[in-house]
């Protein structure tokens, strides 16, 4: 997070997916269903592995709030109450954002995000958040 003319200004954040998806691009609605296990595909109906970083990574708690608005608290007691119902499970978390390039260079139907856009032209981002 940076601190501009005395206003936080957040980074944006890249929705992020293997350059082979079909998927072109997505909404932010869209995005959120799949982060927040609303859903479990993309759009055109194709299965969607999601992936997430550790709710600890120095980024996350921005991303989080530049998805859904929700502090970082909230979005882990939203997934408290799921996962007590047994109704859904949080994005499968990689311990760091190389990880996250390397998993999803090998997953045609992974999602995931990213702090800074993709130099490896084997993904595609097709989300861009921006606060």
């Amino acid at each position: 997070m940076l601190i501009l003319f005395g206003r936080m200004a957040y980074a944006d954040f890249y929705i992020v997916v293997h350059g082979s998806n079909p998927q072109e691009s997505m909404t932010k609605k869209e995005v959120v269903n799949l982060f927040m296990g609303r859903s479990r595909g993309f759009p055109n109906g194709d299965f969607a592995l999601v992936f997430d970083l550790p709710r600890d990574d120095p980024n996350s708690a921005d991303f989080y709030k530049a998805l859904t608005g929700w502090s970082m608290s909230q979005v882990n007691s939203y997934w408290s109450r799921l996962m007590f119902s047994g109704q859904s499970m949080p994005p499968q978390p990689l311990p760091n954002e190389k990880a996250m390039i390397e998993i999803l260079k090998r997953n045609p139907s992974g999602i995931g995000w990213l702090s800074k856009a993709p130099e490896d032209n084997s993904l595609r981002t097709i989300l861009v958040l921006k606060d």
